[in-house]
This record gives structure tokens, sequence and C-alpha cells, in this order.
């Protein structure tokens, strides 16, 4: 009996069962949709219903100010404003896939609001022409519409979520013949990629899109099409004719079947149920034609609304909310009459076995062989139940057959009992979103969650994404930012904790994130008490600084260790308080202060003196101003006796200044005393001169280039004021007498007097410049034979090497010698005659 009472209630259309379930009473009060204009959601969305300002209605107990209100799917009010917006009547609205309610009126302007009513800025508009032209229909898509003029244009907007108004092709109709009617093929599902128009003009259809235009002529079509509908996947179209005819064609425009309805007049919808009948409804029936002449009606004494689904089509009319939908094949098997089916068989069985009859034995054996694919067709079927009962005996029937099937996977009844335990949570009147699990599996978990949440259900969102094993931190945090817009009236402190109960129910949460919620909504005291709570630091100094934590971001970020943050902390407080507040906050934290001073050493200088000068850090003001000095002789114009070399001299002696008033850098104070003594002199020289090539040399270096120039007394006047040693003189004088080549001055210098250190550095410099006669004439008066011998050899002069080598009776000193004439056999054979005698007197 329980077969027939499910099955009394489909409708046969050829071949196919068809049923239209009641998914709920409406609840609402005084509602007449013949009066208003509606937009339904799909996937059981809301429902915005608003007077419509085209017709001439009848005011009862009512405001003559026309509101916007939205209800959920059994019509329980969930927000409602005043409308209050310019721009002329509205045109149409419609519902985006984030449920975003679109709103367009007659001068091209588009409004958007969310589930609560609330308007979401900015507005838009189609553009100039729009405004003009005014718009006198739209046709919407999942995210985008199509508007047309009075002047026949075309403008569409592909993309809600980037509002980037485009012109279609130019039509070539005016405000005289506008279309009859007018669908779009998603771009989806188009080859162009763009969306395809379709208008019913004349006796022929047009194809616009954003570069052509195409025209269908009448011959192809078969008449003049007053509607047209295009199926889920782009692929059929519906068109109603002149005469009454309903034609399903491809998109290619090949008949597959007609229909021809008992009235000409076009229907005021059309709308496919599936992919297999189209629905056509007239002011008081409801028409569902299949694949061939047949055809099935229904009565309405109600006006009602289409709403599409990719499973069937939901009927809304002032009373109840209804699903028309293909009858599954699982459902037929096991609920058509005098059905025999393994699945039928085995409902039945568990019938008998609660009855305990043996009847349920022998249905099982019947069919054993087909036990599997019966349970899973109860399975099935239960799934595609919108009724409770019916879903659980069911599921009843297939837990019995499992019993039975040793081959079966048995995590399949558990599967369904989770997406059934979500379905019939969603379904209650008081959530209001009626859900096919056709439609549940193309929607999905997360996007079912993200609009419970923006319904402000979060509890059941929170209860799904626990039970289906989601994130439960989106929830968590709209519920957060949520409860503290709603909560002006609770003190801070007390809000924290209720926020803090339910933060902690999810590790990692962004506290730093629901705090900076609270300081935009204007709770600066409950966001960096929230913030407080953050332990990752990267997110926790950023929200401090902009709340104007300063010292406590500072802290954090030092805290941390990470550079970039006390680096971000730093140049933040830097340019909000005065140098010295800045000073006084940077000195208590050692990591910030040497972060701040490295920082500065490469970049700001002055400002950097100003801190070790408040802080009594002269000495570190010295280098730097050591420092700074060094940096202006990089000046390309420091030369030729520049003027920039006076300001150096100035920086050099502040720090001598500084350096000098502690005790502990005599020594450089003593250097930048001389630095600037010497750098003065070079300055002069090179004006005197007028030769850039002192400046920035050493002493030595000084006095050989004023011997060089022949400047003499300057060269006396650098030894005397920096106390250079006789030996070091003599050097400094020969190397520069040497360079000059002025042999003449050399010899005259040898026979002043003794020199300090001998003849050698004469004997050095000439055989470096590869003079060996003037070498010759300081190498005999070398007083240790050692340096003569190996003066000697340098020159290549192995006889009076060899003598001097054994006046000095070395005979590791022969053997040197004789390796550096390796190649001179003469040479050689000397300083082994030599060796061979010193080893005979007994010398090594």
């Amino acid at each position: 009996m329980a077969n027939v009472s499910v099955a009394a209630e489909w409708q046969l259309l050829i071949n196919r069962y068809y049923r239209k379930p009641e998914l709920y009473p409406m609840r609402w009060k005084h509602i007449d949709l013949s009066r208003n204009k509606v937009a339904c959601a799909p996937f059981g969305g809301p429902i915005a219903i608003i007077r419509d300002d085209s017709k001439i209605v009848q005011l009862y107990a009512e405001s003559a100010l026309r509101k916007l209100r939205i209800f959920n799917s059994a019509g329980i009010l969930l927000s409602e404003t005043v409308w209050k917006h310019p721009g002329g009547r509205l045109i149409g609205m419609s519902w985006t896939e984030d449920q975003t309610l679109i709103c367009i009126v007659q001068d091209g302007t588009i409004y958007r609001y969310n589930v609560h009513c609330e308007v979401l800025e900015p507005n838009f508009s189609m553009g100039k022409e729009c405004f003009e032209q005014n718009v006198v229909d739209c046709v919407f898509w999942g995210n985008g519409v199509v508007c047309l003029t009075e002047a026949g244009k075309l403008f569409c907007v592909p993309d809600f979520k980037q509002i980037k108004p485009c012109k279609l092709a130019e039509v070539g109709i005016g405000a005289e013949e506008l279309p009859h009617c007018m669908a779009v093929i998603e771009p989806q599902y188009t080859v162009s990629g763009n969306v395809e128009v379709l208008l019913g003009v004349g006796s022929g259809i047009v194809i616009v899109d954003e570069d052509e235009v195409r025209f269908i002529d009448e011959e192809k079509i078969g008449g003049v099409v007053l509607k047209i509908a295009v199926s889920h996947n782009g692929r059929f179209l519906a068109c109603f004719m002149h005469d009454g005819r309903l034609v399903v064609m491809n998109t290619e425009f090949r008949d597959f079947f007609q229909y021809q309805c008992e009235s000409a007049l076009p229907p005021e919808q059309m709308a496919w149920c599936g992919l297999d009948s189209v629905l056509l409804y007239w002011d008081d029936v409801l028409l569902m034609v299949g694949p061939s002449e047949d055809s099935v009606s229904y009565i309405y004494d109600e006006p009602v609304i289409f709403i599409p689904e990719c499973d069937g089509v939901r009927i809304l009319s002032n009373t109840s909310m209804e699903f028309v939908q293909r009858v599954p094949d699982s459902t037929v098997s096991i609920f058509k009459i005098g059905s025999t089916s393994p699945a039928s068989l085995l409902f039945d069985a568990l019938d008998h076995f609660d009855r305990r009859s043996a009847k349920a034995d022998e249905n099982l054996r019947l069919i054993r062989a087909s036990l599997p694919e019966a349970v899973e067709a109860c399975i099935d079927a239960a799934g595609h139940e919108f009724d409770v009962s019916r879903q659980r005996m069911l599921l009843r029937a297939a837990s019995y057959g499992q019993a039975f099937c040793s081959n079966f996977q048995r995590d399949h009844i558990q599967e369904m009992c989770k997406t059934l335990r979500v379905l019939n949570a969603v379904r209650d009147p008081e959530i209001g979103i009626p859900l096919s699990i056709e439609q549940y599996k193309l929607l999905s978990a997360p996007i079912l969650i993200g609009r419970l949440i923006n319904a402000h259900q979060h509890l059941l969102a929170l209860r799904i994404s626990e039970y289906v094993g989601m994130n439960q931190e989106v929830v968590i945090m709209h519920w957060s930012c949520t409860k503290i817009t709603a909560s002006l009236a609770i003190p801070d402190a007390a809000l924290l904790e209720i926020l803090l109960d339910k933060l902690k129910l999810c590790k990692g949460i962004s506290y730093a994130a629901v705090a900076a919620h609270a300081d935009r909504s204007g709770r600066r005291k409950l966001a960096a008490m929230l913030v407080d709570h953050e332990p990752r630091s990267s997110k926790q100094v950023p929200l401090l600084l902009s709340i104007a934590e300063e010292d406590t971001a500072l802290m954090k970020a030092t805290e941390s260790g990470d550079a970039d943050l006390v680096y971000l902390v730093l140049f933040h407080i830097w340019q909000k308080r005065p140098a010295l507040e800045f000073f006084g906050t940077i000195q208590a934290r050692p990591l910030a202060r040497d972060l701040f001073t490295a920082y500065a050493r490469c970049y700001k200088h002055e400002f950097l003196k100003d801190f070790f000068l408040s802080t009594g850090q002269l000495q570190d003001v010295a280098f730097l101003l050591w420092k700074d000095s060094w940096e202006l002789g990089k000046n390309p114009m420091g030369s030729k006796g520049s003027p920039l070399h006076g300001p150096r001299i100035k920086l050099i002696e502040k720090a001598h200044n500084l350096f000098s008033e502690t005790k502990e850098h005599t020594f450089e104070s003593k250097a930048a005393e001389e630095h600037a003594k010497l750098l003065r002199i070079q300055h002069e020289l090179e004006v005197s001169t007028k030769q850039p090539i002192f400046v920035d040399s050493s002493i030595s270096d000084t006095i050989r280039t004023c011997i060089a120039l022949g400047n003499h007394r300057a060269a006396m006047r650098v030894k005397t004021e920096f106390k250079v040693s006789e030996k070091r003189w003599y050097w400094l004088k020969v190397l520069a007498l040497v360079t000059i080549r002025d042999w003449e001055a050399l010899e005259k210098f040898s026979k002043e007097k003794r020199p300090p250190m001998g003849f050698r550095p004469f004997v050095e410099a000439c055989i470096d410049v590869d003079e060996k006669a003037e070498a010759l004439k300081y190498i005999p008066k070398l007083a240790d034979p050692r340096e003569r011998a190996e003066a000697y050899a340098r020159i290549g002069m192995a006889k009076e090497a060899a003598d001097a080598a054994s006046q000095a009776k070395d005979g590791e000193l022969l053997g040197r010698l004789k390796l550096s004439f390796a190649q001179n056999t003469a040479a050689s054979s000397i300083f082994d005659t030599l060796r061979d005698r010193l080893s005979f007197q007994g010398v090594s």
C-alpha cells in the first residue's frame, strides 16, 4: 500500500514519471505575487519581493512607500528596507551566485543588496547611452545581465564581481520594432566564450554577441518566435511560436519535436524542467510538455513564479513552494505500481520483516544475486526524498539488505545518512533552503556553509562544518565579527569573554582579524585586548600600529626577534613622534636601538648624530664626523684645491674635539688631530703646485711627491711636522730620487753624511729600476759581505758575488747563489770550487 500511495502522487509523461511535492506552505501573509516583482535565487536561495511600480494596484492596510523585502524559501521574513532609489522604474532584479541582489532601474543604474537588505556601495551605471535611452528589458544569468534600451541597443555586464559594462554589436532595430522576446546563452556554453543574446525579431531570430550579429530566417525556424527558453546546459532551445506551437531545437536550430498548444497567446513564463521537459504557464494553467506530443496540465487559481534548478523547477505561489522534478529511476524501480525489481522486493521484504512474516526471507532469496544493486537503489532513492519518514524507511531497507551482502561497501549508507542529515537541517522552515541532493552536490558543502554564514545562521553552519569535517575557522570568524557589530551595548570586557569562549574552539584562528574588525567598528579598546591573544607577531604588530599602540607593538616586535617587524614599528614611530621622544623610546630596547643605528649609519647620518648626542655617546658622533669627512672627499669636486677641503678639515677637527673629551679615546683624538694637520698641508701644496696629487695620500707619499717635484723645503716641513725618523727619511728620499732618475742628486745625497741604515736602500732602489751601473756605485760600500754577494748576484756578476761570499765564509750562501746562476755553467763551477775549498778548510 505504501508503494501505491507514493506512486499515486506521480504524473506519467510518455515513459517518464514526474512529481510535484510541496516543499513548504508559505508563512508570509498578505503577499500577492501578481502585484510584485519577484526575484528568487536558485539552489533554495532567498526570495526578494517589491511592489511592481509598472502596475496600478490597490493599496490595502499598507504604506504607500515601496518596501524591498527578502524572505527565505518558506516565506519567513529575513529583512526589509524602504526603496528610496532614484533612476525611474525598477526594470529587473536577480540574485548572483554569491547571493547579492542586483536591481537595475530605468536609467541603467545598478543597485546591490545583501540578504539583510543592506545596500552595497558603490552603485554602478550601465553607461551614458543606457542613461539617455532608458532600459526597457533585461535578462539575467548566473553572474551577468544583458539590458535592452528603447533604441534597440544591447549592453552587457559579463561578471558582477567586476562590473565593467560593454556594448554588444548593433542589431539595427528601432524603438518601433523592439524584440518579441529575449534570452541568453551563457558564456561557458558558447564557442566564442562571450554571452550570446537571442532576440525574437520580426519573423526570425537574431543572435548577437560583442563582435557580430547573425540572422536566422523564418524558413529555418518555422515561424515567428514569441518566447524562448534556453536549457541549463546551453544546448537546447524551447521556442513558442506565433501559431501556438512549442518547438524544441538545438542551438544549431535543428528541430527535435513540436507540440501544438491550445492557446496561441504566448505563456507568461516558460522554463526547462531538467533536460526532459518544458514548463509553460498561462494565467491559471501550468503545462508540462515532454519530448513528444504528450503533456501534463496543472490548474492553479493563484499566480506562480518559476524558479529553474539543475534537476527541476521550483514553483512559488502565494501559499506554497513546490518542486517539479523527474522521479529518479531508483525511486521508480521501488515505488512503481506492480514493480518486481530487486529494490522493490527488498523494500517489501523489510515490510514483511517488520510484520514478522516469512515472506521477508522468500523475497531475499529471490533477489540474492542482485542484492547489492537493490541496496544501492534504496540508498539512492533515500537521497532524492524530501520526506524524512520515507528517507528513514528506504535507509532501513538498505541496511536490512546490506546485512546479507558480503561484498557491499558499507560506508555508502553512512555517507548518505551524513548527507541527508545536512540536507534535512537546512530544509527546516526556519532555515528555508530546500536543496535536493543533486543541487547539494553541485553547490558543495563549503558554499552552503558560506550561505548559512551570510544569513547569520552561525550555529547551524558551525555544526555542519564540524559534522562534515571542515575547518570551523571561517564560521567562528564571521560570527565574531557579526557579534561585535551587533553588540554595541555590551562592555568591552564582557564582550571579550564571550568572544574568547568561542574563538578558543578553533586552534590557529586569527585573533588579529577579529581585532581589526573591532577597530573598524570603533571599539579600539576591545581591539587592543583581542590582539593581545594573537600568537603570531607578524599579524599582531601591524594591527597594534593601526590602533596606535606603538609601544606595545615595539615590545612584541622585539620579543619576536624579527628584524623586519622591528623596522616596521621603528619607521612608524619615527614618522609620528618628535625626535627626542623617539630616541627615548628606542634607547630602552637594545635590539631596536641596534637596528636603528645600523640603518641610520647607512642612510641617516645627521639623525644618528642627534641620537648619539642625546644619549651622550660623543665618541660615536666623532666617528660619524670622521666618516663624513671621507665621504666628502669622494666628491668629484674635491680636487685641484677645491674649497670642499675646508669643510673636511673642520669635520675632522670637530671629531678631534669630541674624542679629546673622553679619556678612553686618546689615540683617536691624536690621530684626528694629525689627520687634520696633514690634510691642511696637502691642501696648501695642491694650491701652490696646482696639482691634485697630495690630498688623502700618506705622510710618506707626501714627502716622496714633494721631493720628486723638487720641493725639498715642503718635504722637510712635513718631516719636521710629523717627526719622521732619519731612517724613514733616507728611504723616502732615495726612492723619490730614483723615481725621477736624478742620479747626481742621489750620489750627492749619499755623500752628505753616512746614511743611518747604510747603503742598502741605494742599492735596492737602483736594482729595482734596473739601473745596474748606478747600483755598482754603492754595492762596494755595503759593509756586510753577505749583502754585497746577494747584490752582485742580483745584477748578474757571478765572480764578484763569489768573492764576496768567500769573504763571508758562508757555504749555505754559496749554495743559494749557485742556484740563482743555475743556467750559467761557468758561474756554477766557480761556486762549486769555492764551496769545496771552504769544506776542505772545515767551514760549513
